[in-house]
């Protein structure tokens, strides 16, 4: 009788434990759990200066996109990104054969909904005229 005494003990002792930390069985608890991806969008935080960073496109999307910017702006491009100023959007960066480069705003169908003359940093928006 003491010997089953003395293993209902430890095995209760164990699942105290195990409950305390949060945990029953092989069922990790939301606390243990790795956090869900976040949409891009919510992913950027402000870096240094409070100015938010802006993440790189990549496969079929920077494709897409870049090929959009293309279409209208043909030259070559610099960069392509998840634009922070304008969530939701698509920015790409396209240097065009006179110099001037020019950031081209691609909405998630895929098409250009404005720029902005990236060859003057004062410069502003414009309705995609260039």
């Amino acid at each position: 009788m003491r010997s089953g005494l003395v293993m209902t003990i430890p095995a209760a002792a164990l699942f105290a434990v195990l409950t305390a930390c949060g945990t029953s069985g092989n069922t990790p608890s939301v606390a243990q759990q790795a956090p869900a991806a976040a949409p891009a969008q919510q992913q950027q935080a402000p870096a240094q200066g409070g100015k938010k960073t802006e993440e790189p496109l990549s496969g079929e999307l920077k494709q897409k996109a870049e090929a959009a910017a293309l279409a209208q702006y043909p030259g070559t491009v610099v960069k392509s990104e998840h634009d922070a100023e304008k969530p939701g959007m698509y920015a790409v960066e396209v240097k065009q054969a006179n110099g001037k480069s020019v950031e081209v705003y691609i909405d998630q169908s895929f098409t250009v909904s404005g720029t902005k003359d990236e060859s003057k940093d004062a410069g502003g928006d414009t309705d995609g005229d260039g």
